[in-house]
């Protein structure tokens, strides 16, 4: 066990224990002749096949030389293109490649169960009017998608809810507070062709007390009877939030208007949270 000092983004300096094993202390003792025996692109190589936490983590703290060329954006760039990891906008690229490489690892969509494929299993039923919530089979295509079920409301309104723990997902406080990542949005809903019907939706930034920091809540939206009843997309980007996300609350759902019995309200289906690099700004 070796202590070192650590300087903190705030500028102050702190002791961190770091743990090595008998092959990480021989690395670092060994540094100076390894980087004489060896040319910095044989070092990168090596680097690039490593796992990316142990390049951070261990690499970084060998010498002065191998920490430049850790903190070089050429290295993630390249790690990023091995993996397939590129920006969507190719002629935006971003600010720092390291950061867009564990983001985009990272990314995935956080809501569970967002296809209705468990049944209503991983959401929380705040609302089950008329005849409650159910699952059916989709009869018309999603663009772009396969998604053969969604969830359908009744003549009383709907409304279903997830609340993410960022942290327990994999973005611990001090990650989402410093980089301040955009976080999408997104959500599709259909009305049935013969029935009038509404569609309702809010998402919520929650701090640790779980009090609200930004609200997403768009005005409802009303289907008339005798429509094509075709899926609609709902997108949306929390960005410059503050520090303190630590939740999200995802509601969602709706109703028929016209109170017929049975299930002729509102279907929401392939609903998703994502943190999404920066790239994509």
């Amino acid at each position: 066990m070796r202590s070192f000092k650590k300087n903190t983004r705030m500028g102050q300096s702190t002791s961190e224990h770091i743990h090595f094993t008998s092959w990480e202390h021989e690395l670092r003792t060994d540094a100076c002749t390894s980087m004489q025996a060896f040319p910095l692109a044989v070092v990168e190589e090596i680097l690039l096949n490593l796992p990316a936490q142990q390049v951070i983590r261990v690499c970084r703290l060998v010498c002065h030389e191998w920490k430049e060329l850790v903190d070089s954006a050429a290295l993630w760039k390249e790690r990023c293109r091995r993996e397939g990891l590129l920006p969507c906008n190719a002629s935006r690229p971003p600010a720092n490649w390291w950061m867009f490489y564990f983001l985009a690892k990272k990314r995935r969509n956080l809501l569970k169960n967002p296809r209705a494929e468990d049944e209503l299993n991983g959401w929380k039923i705040v609302l089950n009017g008329g005849d409650c919530w159910t699952i059916e089979d989709n009869s018309v295509d999603i663009p772009n998608n396969t998604v053969p079920k969604c969830f359908v409301t009744s003549y009383g309104l709907c409304m279903k809810q997830q609340l993410i723990d960022l942290k327990k997902e994999g973005y611990n406080p001090a990650f989402m507070d410093h980089l301040q990542s955009e976080i999408k949005i997104t959500d599709w809903y259909a009305p049935r062709w013969d029935c009038g019907s509404q569609y309702k939706i809010c998402v919520e930034l929650l701090d640790q007390k779980k009090k609200v920091m930004s609200t997403y809540q768009p005005e409802p939206v009303f289907f008339p009877q005798w429509n094509d009843q075709q899926w609609c997309q709902m997108t949306h980007v929390f960005r410059d939030y503050g520090p303190g996300v630590r939740f999200i609350r995802f509601t969602h759902g709706g109703m028929d208007t016209q109170y017929w019995k049975g299930w002729f309200g509102i279907r929401v289906t392939n609903s998703s949270v994502e943190i999404c690099p920066a790239a994509e700004r």
